[in-house]
């Protein structure tokens, strides 16, 4: 189904939490969960089209689930969300169960929470609850799968598994794997411009010219409709990273430690309101700029080949 376009949505939120820390039986430091925000979960739910929708959340990436579920449920009970379950997976066993599968099947929305990528796609990887994931998304109008942080980067079909940031652009400081193939694209990370993730996007699209990176700043996210439009939504920004006109890249032949140096990396900035266009990579201010242009080239397709310019 890679040429098909998708009726459902991903909602890839740029999260705000330090997904890499958690709490220590060592020491008594406590540590609070504040990596969801209520705009952005609105716009969650009105995606979905449905007032009072069935929200299941998937706490699975994370290392502290319990404490992320009652956040989640708490925060969609704000929204007037009264159908939120959590889906407690921990292991691929859990995965397997068939009610979990059904579920999914009957959900409005799917969210998933913060922590590590990998624990994704090592879990869910190649069982009928992600096939059931993909087929929502795939065929249902309006399905919404929404993920913050390492939630948002494991949906795409190449993802980002870590790396040094201190080292990018280092070959090899960036640690790539596959992930849940929701859309096949793009790149995408997190916490981009808070923890200085730039030089690890552009190692990553070096290394992946054809796919689009997407940098995601925190109480940020990115709409992105038809596996294809991609419109900005919260308070920060979203850093594009367009390889397809390199004119030089040493990233495939340079050695491990050796540095990486690239030619005409195309970079966009887009704030709340602004759009992108995956397919033409193109960028547009707002919504109206982008279908006055689709009607313009409407209106040029279907001109005989000898009208008048």
């Amino acid at each position: 189904m890679k040429n098909v376009r998708p009726l459902g949505k991903l909602i890839a939120i740029g999260g705000n939490e330090d997904k890499g820390t958690y709490p220590n039986p060592r020491t008594k430091k406590k540590y609070y969960l504040n990596f969801f925000e209520l705009g952005i979960l609105k716009r969650v739910v009105l995606e979905s089209g449905h007032e009072d929708p069935r929200i299941e959340v998937i706490t699975t990436a994370s290392m502290i689930p319990d404490e992320v579920a009652r956040v989640y449920i708490s925060s969609f009970t704000m929204l007037n969300c009264n159908n939120v379950n959590v889906l407690d997976i921990r292991t691929r066993e859990d995965a397997l169960r068939p009610d979990y599968v059904e579920r999914i099947r009957q959900a409005d929305i799917v969210l998933m929470s913060g922590g590590n990528q990998s624990r994704l796609t090592d879990i869910f990887g190649g069982t009928e609850f992600l096939a059931a994931l993909r087929h929502r998304y795939q065929t249902t109008p309006n399905f919404v799968v929404a993920g913050t942080s390492a939630g948002a980067m494991g949906m795409s079909k190449t993802m980002i598994k870590g790396g040094s940031v201190p080292d990018a652009l280092m070959k090899g400081a960036v640690k790539m794997g596959s992930g849940l193939g929701l859309i096949d694209n793009v790149i995408i990370d997190s916490h981009f411009v808070k923890r200085g993730r730039f030089g690890r996007l552009i190692e990553a699209v070096a290394l992946h010219p054809k796919l689009i990176g997407i940098g995601l700043g925190e109480d940020t996210g990115m709409l992105i409709t038809g596996g294809n439009q991609l419109e900005t939504i919260g308070s920060n920004m979203v850093v594009i990273m367009d390889g397809h006109q390199l004119e030089h890249s040493n990233a495939a032949a340079a050695q491990k430690g050796e540095g990486i140096s690239v030619e005409n990396m195309l970079l966009h900035v887009l704030v709340q309101g602004n759009l992108y266009d995956v397919q033409e990579r193109r960028f547009y201010p707002n919504l109206k700029l982008r279908q006055q242009a689709a009607e313009s080239a409407l209106i040029t397709a279907n001109q005989p080949a000898n009208a008048p310019a």
